[in-house]
């Protein structure tokens, strides 16, 4: 897959070597990177100041075929979203907003996670010879692993995977017994979703925790829904972390709820080992 160079990167890059006439063009595409992708040479030489041949001439320097390539570069970046290029109003509320939002997208999915959603997932997983998690990227690898974590306690055996080809070969070689979970916050996970078309043909069942209408949740056999709420405001990290955080823990209470004889004994082992290691601390989260 052919990846085209950043053009944003690019012009910052090269900016203080452009001469002065370049420059401004450079400041006009930086500025108002819409009107520059879809404006007319000699409109975009107007409102810079400068001579329709300082347009072609900036568009070689930053290593454009021509203005046309350029153009088109700048369609491509604009594709990201104008809040990564422009200033955005600062959200209101300042350290209590963080909580704010995170409590928004909280009491919006709860309404999603029904007992109807709930209940066969459950079955499923507590049917399980093993329970495989399939996440990547900087938010579902943790989630994954926070995943394993919450199931092994309870007694189930549970491992996560993060690596691409190891996904893969892990769903090969899989169990009509075994179960697969699967998690992505916005459900355009290409390897996610292809390990677990992997794990179907082997005739085993997966879950997912992703968004219903995305290409992951469409090849789960069972979901539980997500719906991220995201803003412009590009500098608070995701709150949609916590909404499948949240999803994870419904799925190992109600696992743990289901099998409470074997749950329970599997808690009061961690917390007999745990014990001698933490000098008899009562009310410490068990294993953390």
């Amino acid at each position: 897959m052919s990846h085209e160079p950043d053009i944003v990167s690019r012009i910052n890059a090269l900016f203080d070597h452009l001469r002065d006439a370049e420059q401004k063009v450079a400041r006009l595409v930086l500025d108002d990177m819409e009107f520059a992708a879809h404006a007319s040479i000699s409109e975009m030489a107007k409102k810079a100041g400068v001579s329709e041949a300082t347009i072609t001439r900036f568009a070689r320097a930053v290593d454009c075929k021509n203005v046309r390539d350029l153009k088109l570069r700048l369609a491509q970046a604009l594709a990201v979203g104008q809040r990564f290029y422009t200033d955005v109003k600062v959200e209101p509320g300042g350290i209590y907003g963080v909580y704010e939002s995170i409590k928004s997208a909280l009491d919006h999915n709860a309404r999603l996670v029904t007992e109807d959603v709930v209940k066969p997932a459950v079955e499923t997983l507590a049917r399980a010879r093993q329970i495989l998690i399939f996440g990547v990227g900087g938010g579902s690898t943790v989630m994954a692993q926070e995943c394993q974590h919450r199931f092994f306690r309870l007694g189930f055996p549970a491992t996560a995977y993060s690596d691409p080809m190891l996904m893969r070969m892990a769903a090969s070689t899989i169990d009509a017994n075994d179960v697969v979970l699967c998690l992505s916050l916005g459900g355009y996970s290409p390897d996610v979703q292809e390990a677990a078309e992997i794990t179907r043909e082997y005739r085993a069942q997966t879950l997912g925790v992703t968004v219903e209408d995305s290409p992951l949740g469409q090849v789960v056999d069972h979901l539980i829904p997500i719906e991220p709420l995201e803003t412009d405001y590009i500098f608070k990290p995701s709150a949609s972390r916590y909404v499948m955080l949240a999803a994870i823990d419904v799925l190992a209470t109600e696992l743990a709820i289901r099998h409470k004889r074997r749950s329970r004994e599997a808690l009061r082992r961690l917390k007999h080992t745990l014990d001698r290691h933490k000098l008899g601390q009562d009310r410490l989260p068990l294993g953390d």
